[in-house]
């Protein structure tokens, strides 16, 4: 399967798997970018996981909540950690216009 690639900050990414929704614009908080920052990864990395329907560390009723989520157009949430353990949280708005990356606790 061919994947999309993305290129941020000097480094490109593949994605492999086809993204299910649209993230619209992007954008992270302070402290997620720190983080991010920290452990030397990318949101790409992140958002790119979200939008394949990848939740990440999300209990089963929240992975439901999203499935059912992308049929009737509601918010999605994902949760991650980064390579340091740092758990950054992505959210994608319901009319699909904006995506968040944020630390749990900024939210």
């Amino acid at each position: 399967m061919a994947g999309r690639l993305f290129n941020y900050g000097g480094k490109t990414m593949i994605m492999e798997k086809k993204a299910r929704f649209k993230a619209g614009q992007v954008c992270a908080t302070p402290g997620a970018v720190e983080a991010m920052n920290n452990a030397g990864q990318s949101p790409v990395e992140f958002v790119g996981r979200h939008v394949t329907g990848d939740w990440g560390d999300v209990c089963e009723d929240d992975r439901k909540v999203n499935e059912e989520s992308l049929e009737h157009g509601l918010r999605l949430l994902s949760s991650y950690r980064t390579s340091e353990g740092v758990k950054l949280w992505v959210i994608t708005e319901s009319d699909r216009s904006l995506t968040t990356i944020l630390l749990p606790e900024e939210y």
